[in-house]
């Protein structure tokens, strides 16, 4: 018998157990699901519920682990789809939700399973979906199908917008919701910083992304010769031709992110070109710039106003003639009103508890209809 469950101490009725299959938790390597679910868990098991969080232990993973045992909530590896019916199949039935992510290795499989063994709530976690869509649309069925999707309880989405309506006529998705991404207070905040740079980056290489990070941030460091720029990111190719005054850091743990941040008078933020063509899909990092009192210059996308005020919260830029009048022009007093606008913007909407709420009165959307007649709290 399975005991991850077994040993716990009972618990109120309202607080769940619940069970998140999910890309990685314990390496943010070339990926941006970890700082989600970190976030997530950490809100969660501080409101009280037991988070069991399950991670396919695969090789690139394994050797880029900057969060190996994570101090919130359960985290636990399994090698193989095997290994993950024999070992957490009780956990899965006594859970009173169960969420899948997206990229999660044999997804398809993983979610059969899921829906077929699941007693209480299941979700389906889409961190991308744009790109998920794009995949079903080519038959590209990687991690999820579109049989699938209508047999989980919840589509938790980080897009919203009508995004979230084409997933319920095309896909007949049950309850498609928004469920943002977030960011953790404790871990980004202002600190005084000398502002080692003028203008910086945070992000994994990608075709779509560097069409416009060429644009705002490589062009202006070319015209403006003074300034001080930097870009952090693995997967660069060697192709990329970057200013002199442009510092490369290859891989930047999220342990000193907020370093980073704090070290910007500015920080720019670039979508992926799916996200910008569906609107409505913030980046973690620009919650987490934001939350560090750093101005954000994004490039334009719809729903960004849902987020953030342009102009007040945030500045959107379309070109290196924009970047370079936000970098050399902006009297430093309206600079520093809108960071401190834009944090505390965050801290009223945006955090991870704000998002662990969220999916509390989602559950319960669920559980109230009686969709599942067996979801249920920890008993």
């Amino acid at each position: 018998m399975n005991t991850e469950f077994s040993q716990l101490p009972e618990k109120p009725c309202d607080q769940l157990r619940i069970v998140i299959l999910g890309l990685s938790i314990t390496s943010s390597w070339g990926n941006g699901h970890a700082t989600t679910y970190r976030a997530l868990v950490k809100a969660l098991a501080a409101r009280g519920h037991d988070v069991l969080f399950l991670e396919r232990d695969v090789p690139w993973y394994a050797t880029q682990r900057d969060l190996p045992d994570p101090p919130f909530g359960r985290t636990c590896l399994y090698a193989s789809l095997d290994e993950l019916k024999d070992r957490f199949r009780d956990a899965i039935r006594q859970a009173g939700l169960v969420i899948v992510g997206s990229y999660v290795l044999n997804g398809v499989e993983v979610g059969e399973w899921v829906i077929d063994q699941a007693e209480g709530v299941t979700a389906f976690y889409d961190i991308d979906t744009p790109v998920t869509l794009a995949k079903l649309t080519q038959q590209d069925y990687e991690y999820l199908s579109p049989a699938l999707i209508p047999c989980y309880d919840l589509y938790l989405s980080f897009t919203g917008g009508p995004l979230l309506k084409r997933l319920q006529r095309e896909y007949h998705a049950r309850r498609p919701r928004a469920l943002y991404c977030s960011v953790d207070p404790d871990l980004y905040y202002p600190e005084q910083e000398e502002g080692e740079y003028d203008l910086g980056y945070l992000g994994t290489y990608s075709d779509d992304r560097q069409l416009p990070l060429n644009r705002l941030l490589l062009e202006s460091a070319r015209r403006w010769p003074q300034g001080r720029f930097v870009v952090a990111g693995p997967q660069y190719p060697a192709t990329v031709e970057w200013p002199r005054n442009v510092r490369r850091i290859e891989h930047l743990p999220p342990g000193k992110h907020r370093r980073f941040y704090n070290a910007q008078r500015f920080t720019l933020n670039v979508t992926r070109a799916p996200m910008v063509t569906a609107g409505y899909s913030p980046s973690v990092r620009l919650f987490e710039a934001a939350a560090c009192g750093v101005p954000v210059i994004t490039d334009a996308w719809r729903g960004l106003d849902e987020f953030f005020t342009p102009g007040d919260e945030i500045f959107v830029c379309h070109s290196a003639d924009n970047a370079l009048q936000y970098l050399t022009e902006m009297p430093e007093p309206e600079r520093r009103r809108v960071g401190e606008h834009a944090l505390q913007r965050v801290l009223s909407a945006h955090t991870a508890a704000h998002r662990a709420a969220t999916l509390e009165s989602y559950f319960d959307e669920v559980a109230g209809a009686g969709a599942r007649s067996s979801a249920r709290a920890v008993e």
